[in-house]
């Protein structure tokens, strides 16, 4: 147990990530039962992780350094801001929005120390990281910022302040308008990346599946923007919405186009390349964007004209239903063996 919490992976939120997304999906397309069932699963690993994370700063903190100096790994720690959000918003829909509210201010806090230590900390090491260094878990960094913006729009109708109510409309376009601007930059340098770079079986693992997910939950957030009805936001909303759906369509063809690519990748790294398919924190990277292409698929697609997003939202629900399924039963595989691994060198100790 210290060794799994000295090593572990800063980007494990992804699973609180990935679990949410399928429970807020089964909820939007009618399977209550189910939701809920995997809604107990995201606050048990929201739960166990947090836990974890606490005990690795307070106890490992040379190995927490030594992640966080890293470029390749540094930002996988904005998966703690996103999968905070994510149960946060899937709490708005149990009826708890309080709770999400205090969710959402607290992976805000987060996400502001985050967003600027990390590219801080990069300038001031004096080392540059060079363009192999940087990979699609960049992108998580996209996501944490929507998801802020979505977990601001849900929770606008119930906020505890009238002052809140308010401002927070016009936090979450900023936080979009941040978060598509950041995919730009990002997904410019990833691009030169793949392209410019020999890139390794080991190095094409399931982050790359971000770029998908990254405009999906930018998708989501704008479908937010849109629905918004109070009144102090409508003004707003109306001077944005042909911007704002316009570049939804954008972004959402994007991420579809994304999605055989990605395939096509996997297929080169696990049959071509014959890379060991075995678990590995990572592949929760690879469940979420395919839950969030649910979620922004059906929601954005409640936007007059765009019904056929709808109708492949109940479609693609079960993609990322079975996912999850098969990510979980390959943890709990891994998990066993390492129970049995622990336990075999006792059997030859006398008694």
């Amino acid at each position: 147990m210290p060794r799994a919490i000295a090593t572990l992976d800063p980007g494990y939120f992804a699973w609180v990530m990935a679990t949410g997304i399928v429970s807020i999906g089964a909820d939007l397309l009618g399977d209550q039962l189910l939701s809920q069932v995997i809604l107990g699963v995201t606050v048990a690993a929201f739960v166990a992780l947090v836990l974890a994370y606490a005990a690795r700063f307070a106890l490992y903190r040379p190995f927490v350094r030594q992640s966080v100096a890293d470029p390749t790994t540094a930002m996988a720690y904005f998966t703690v801001v996103a999968g905070t959000d994510v149960l946060a918003v899937r709490l708005v829909l149990a009826g708890d929005p309080l709770v999400a509210f205090a969710l959402g201010a607290a992976a805000a806090v987060v996400w502001v120390g985050l967003t600027y230590a990390l590219p801080w900390s990069i300038v001031a090491a004096a080392r540059r990281p060079v363009l192999s260094e940087i990979n699609g878990t960049w992108l998580v960094w996209v996501v944490a910022t929507q998801s802020l913006s979505i977990v601001a729009t849900a929770v606008t109708p119930s906020a505890p302040a009238s002052w809140l109510r308010a401002e927070l409309p016009v936090i979450a376009v900023c936080l979009w308008g941040l978060g598509v601007m950041l995919y730009l930059i990002l997904i410019v340098i990833i691009f030169l990346r793949l392209l410019l770079i020999e890139v390794t079986p080991a190095e094409m693992g399931p982050a790359y599946w971000i770029a998908m997910g990254a405009t999906a939950i930018s998708v989501r957030a704008a479908a937010g923007i849109l629905v918004l009805h109070d009144p102090r936001a409508m003004v707003l909303v109306a001077l944005l919405r042909p911007f704002v759906t316009g570049a939804s369509v954008v972004l959402w063809a994007f991420g579809t186009w994304w999605i055989p690519l990605l395939v096509l990748l996997g297929f080169w790294r696990y049959v071509l390349r014959s890379y060991p398919r075995t678990y590995e924190p990572r592949l929760w990277n690879v469940v979420f964007p395919l839950g969030m292409y649910t979620v922004a698929s059906y929601s954005l697609g409640h936007v007059p004209g765009l019904g056929f997003m709808a109708s492949i939202a109940r479609v693609w629900v079960w993609v990322g239903i079975v996912a999850w399924v098969a990510v979980l039963a390959l943890m709990g595989a891994a998990l066993m063996r390492a129970l049995i691994a622990r336990r075999q060198p006792m059997r030859g100790v006398p008694l």
